[in-house]
C-alpha cells in the first residue's frame, strides 16, 4: 500500500479493537499498522476529528481491514501539557448542531455502542449509554442503573450544545511530544454534550484545576461527571469486572441512587 519494504515488524499496545505495530520502513521511517473489523470506521472518525483543527495521526492508507497511521511523537507528558488540552479541546468541541448519535454503531472490545441518532439527549443517554448495559449487570447494580435512567432528566440537560466527541478521551490515547500535544488517537466518535469528554478524561487521569478552567464548562457541570463518568465504568464492568463495580457504585451513590 506505501510502495515501501518493511524491515521490522513490532507489536504495540492499542486498545481492543484491532491488532497494532509498528512498522519499520528504513532510513529511521516508521507507521502504525492498525488491522481489524473496524479499521475503515477508525479513518473515517480521525478524519471528522482533524477536520475541526484537532491533530491526529495522517491516515497514509486504509483498505478492508487494515489502516496504516503516522507514527507520531509520544515521549512527552501529559502532566505538563494540560493547557494545550484544553486549547485543543476547545477545537473538538466546537458547536456543530448535529443529531446526536453517529452515522453507525461501534464498539469497546465484545461491549456493542449503540449511536442512533436522536435530538433528544437523555433518551439518547439512558437508552444507549445506560439501560443497554442492565441484562448484563449484577441485579443490584443494574436495579439502580434502571432508577438513574428513569430520572436521568433530573441530571443532565435534554438539549445541550451538540458537539464531536472523541469518545475514549484518556491520557493513552493523547500522544504527547517534547513540547505538546502531537494527536489523539483511538477514538469512538459521536455527537453530543462535550462533558463526556472531560468525564473520561478525569477517570483514569486527574486534570488540575486550571484545565477545567480553561475549558469554560457550563455552571452544574461537576455535578453531572458522575453521570457520563458511569457509562465507561460500566463498559470496564462487562470487560473486566473486579473493582469496576465498586466504582459505578460510587457513581451512583454520588447521585442519590
Amino acid at each position: 500500500m506505501l510502495n515501501r519494504n518493511v524491515e521490522s515488524v513490532t507489536r504495540i499496545a492499542g486498545g481492543d479493537l484491532s491488532f497494532v505495530a509498528r512498522l519499520s520502513l528504513g532510513c529511521g521511517d516508521t507507521v502504525i499498522a492498525k488491522r481489524g473489523d473496524r479499521v475503515v470506521d477508525e479513518a473515517r472518525m480521525l478524519a471528522a476529528i482533524a477536520a475541526t483543527g484537532m491533530p491526529v495521526p495522517q491516515i497514509l492508507a486504509v483498505q478492508d481491514d487494515l489502516l496504516l497511521l503516522e507514527d507520531l511523537p509520544s515521549g512527552g507528558r501529559l502532566v505538563r501539557n494540560w493547557a494545550h488540552l484544553a486549547e485543543l479541546l476547545d477545537r473538538l468541541h466546537a458547536p456543530d448542531h448535529t443529531a446526536y448519535g453517529w452515522d453507525c454503531d461501534y464498539a469497546f472490545g465484545d461491549v456493542p455502542i449503540g449511536n442512533s441518532r436522536t435530538d433528544n439527549w437523555v433518551a439518547f443517554w439512558a437508552e444507549q449509554r445506560l439501560r443497554c448495559h442492565v441484562p448484563h449487570l449484577s441485579s443490584q447494580l443494574a436495579h439502580r442503573v434502571e432508577r438513574l435512567a428513569d430520572r436521568l432528566g433530573e441530571h443532565i440537560p435534554q438539549r445541550p450544545t451538540a458537539v464531536l466527541l472523541h469518545g475514549d478521551l484518556w491520557g493513552g490515547n493523547i500522544l504527547v511530544g517534547q513540547d505538546q500535544i502531537s494527536g489523539v488517537i483511538d477514538p469512538a466518535c459521536y455527537h453530543g454534550d462535550r462533558e463526556v469528554d472531560l468525564a473520561m478524561l478525569s477517570l483514569f487521569d486527574q486534570p488540575p484545576e486550571i484545565f477545567h478552567e480553561a475549558c469554560g464548562l457550563a455552571q452544574g457541570w461537576e455535578e453531572r461527571q458522575p453521570v457520563y463518568r458511569l457509562w465507561p465504568l460500566l463498559v470496564h464492568v462487562r470487560l473486566f469486572g473486579g473493582a469496576y463495580h465498586q466504582q459505578a457504585g460510587a457513581c451512583l451513590q454520588r447521585l442519590d441512587v
